[in-house]
């Protein structure tokens, strides 16, 4: 059979730039890839880098789907449906919201693809694929084959090298997709050995886990530390704010080559935290944790969310103010989303709250329910002058790390890539775009997770 597997373009925000697009591939669909056997032809199509040629025949298409490229993956899904091609879909959305995404398919994989692709294979090569494909058990990650980055043409992305370490998280935030209950609860970590034998598959020294917590299992996390000694890596990941508790980690990272990391302070707010059920973070340890992370050198990738029932008019500049003044090195901002299937979004639609349910805003730059202390035009104002006042001119140079090693990184990503993101990207060369992204300012880092977790 020949398999054709695409990812449909995201939807922009305004503070996006052609980079955007360009960051990297769906890591989903190359280990699919690998997952097929080789008898089979696999192509991979990704919209947000190339033309989707929407005339050719394949025996059978696969389309991983998020909230805001829902709307996109349906077209494309009747479009080849209208010819009797079949089509199956899978990824965070169809899981979260089964019941939805399914009439827009032939079959739906809910959850993980590792224990149910092969039988997609074998049913839609004779002819007979179930409407849906699931397992009752979470798999154990040994089962996880590295990606097959063959399938994509490098040249067209930022980053080729980015990894996960596992899958899931040991909190449940509310506004996560951790809070669905169609997602596996807990975390599970892949065997050690196959993590360090898909960072030397990645024939590179500077590498990105985009996993949704690195320190998910801090006894797990220690032991691969130790294993990333004699490898030389330069890095960067994401941690809860937790982190500050394990001081031995923060030591070991720094000494085995992390540079930065992505952390979601989400909000000063107690309340805002309490509420989101975001238990790991602590607001009177916050300025301890940028300290702590800031002294060995690091960078930190601040994730904010706006939107809260306890947020009013003035928590854009007050929470600007405070990154600012913590010389917090870049900042990715949210309006609070209540993405489908979360337990936020469950509570919110209880309320009446909803009033938007165009999929295509749902990526953290749309008001797309009511506001408890402000309208939801000024949210979405606010959410913007909180861009425009962090990455200003003046905000940028006060922030400019002490530490060294760190300016050049800070500069380019804060100039190159957000102030000034479109015109670079309109001028720059495909050459010049991968040599921002060999040079390691992965403070660009947030923009390969996707959606807020």
């Amino acid at each position: 059979m020949w398999i054709k597997l695409i990812s449909p373009k995201v939807t922009m925000r305004p503070m996006d730039s052609a980079f955007k697009m360009q960051m990297s591939p769906s890591l989903a669909l190359l280990v699919l890839g690998a997952l097929t056997p080789r008898q089979h032809k696999v192509t991979v199509c990704d919209e947000n880098v190339e033309r989707l040629d929407l005339r050719d025949t394949p025996d059978l298409v696969g389309i991983t789907v998020k909230a805001d490229t829902a709307d996109r993956s349906w077209d494309i899904a009747q479009a080849y449906r209208a010819k009797g091609i079949p089509v199956v879909i899978g990824g965070i959305h169809p899981t979260a919201c089964p019941e939805e995404s399914a009439p827009h398919a032939d079959a739906i994989v809910i959850g993980e693809a590792e224990p149910v692709w092969a039988d997609v294979l074998a049913d839609a090569q004779a002819g007979k694929l179930r409407p849906s494909y699931g397992s009752a058990t979470p798999i154990s990650l040994d089962q996880t084959p590295i990606p097959r980055w063959e399938l994509i043409d490098k040249k067209r992305y930022l980053f080729t090298n980015t990894l996960t370490i596992g899958r899931g998280c040991p909190w449940h935030c509310s506004f996560c997709y951790n809070s669905s209950p169609n997602l596996p609860k807990g975390y599970r970590a892949k065997p050690i050995e196959n993590v360090l034998a898909e960072i030397a598959s990645l024939n590179s020294r500077h590498v990105m886990f985009i996993d949704d917590n690195f320190i998910a299992d801090p006894a797990y996390a220690r032991q691969l530390l130790q294993a990333f000694r004699p490898l030389h890596l330069t890095w960067h990941t994401a941690v809860s704010a937790d982190i500050g508790q394990h001081d031995d980690i923060l030591d070991l990272m720094v000494e085995t080559g992390c540079r930065s990391l992505f952390i979601g302070f989400e909000s000063l707010n107690p309340a805002n935290l309490r509420t989101a059920n975001k238990l790991q973070n602590k607001r009177e340890k916050y300025e301890d944790l940028v300290r702590k992370i800031h002294g060995r050198g690091m960078m930190v990738n601040a994730s904010v969310v706006f939107g809260f029932d306890e947020d009013g008019p003035e928590v854009f500049e007050q929470t600007t103010d405070w990154l600012i003044s913590q010389r917090i090195e870049t900042m990715t901002a949210h309006i609070l989303t209540p993405y489908p299937g979360t337990a936020l979004y469950t509570r919110l639609l209880s309320e009446g709250r909803i009033f938007d349910h165009d999929f295509t805003h749902y990526n953290t730059s749309r008001a797309v329910f009511r506001p408890a202390k402000m309208t939801a035009k000024e949210l979405e104002s606010g959410y913007l002058d909180a861009y425009k006042h962090f990455y200003s001119l003046r905000s940028i140079f006060a922030r400019m790390p002490k530490y060294d090693g760190g300016r050049v990184p800070y500069l380019l990503f804060n100039l190159c890539y957000r102030k000034y993101g479109g015109l670079v990207s309109f001028l720059a060369s495909p050459r010049l775009m991968r040599f921002f992204g060999a040079l390691g300012t992965s403070l660009s880092y947030p923009d390969l997770r996707g959606e807020v977790h």
